[in-house]
């Protein structure tokens, strides 16, 4: 398990990963080539990885994001020491609190 700022990435075996992650839509990469796990919603730095692979994410404001890094890759952020993350499939959950009568995402 892998954390970074509010971002958690859990490896996971193949045979985990839930059969409609084949059917949602890649996310694209950034300008800078890099796949976008969470962009600070106050300093603009995303939480990144660098690397061949894909990442796919549920709908929702709430949603799971799926990544798959065949070769592995590495964590990267403006304020945060990188991960090295080995080949394999990966979820990522951005992390929340609670407020008295909801639930937010934690702002970076």
């Amino acid at each position: 398990m892998y954390r970074q700022g509010d971002v958690l990435i859990v490896p996971i075996a193949p045979g985990d990963v839930p059969a409609p992650v084949a059917r949602l839509p890649r996310r694209p990469r950034d300008a800078r080539g890099r796949l976008v796990l969470a962009l600070g919603e106050v300093t603009g730095h995303a939480h990144a990885v660098v690397g061949p692979g894909e990442l796919v994410r549920e709908s929702g404001p709430f949603a799971l994001s799926w990544l798959h890094l065949p070769e592995g890759g590495k964590v990267v952020h403006e304020e945060h020491a990188e991960i090295a993350l080995p080949g394999g499939w990966y979820r990522v959950t951005r992390q929340r609190e609670y407020v008295p009568g909801s639930v937010r995402m934690i702002a970076d």
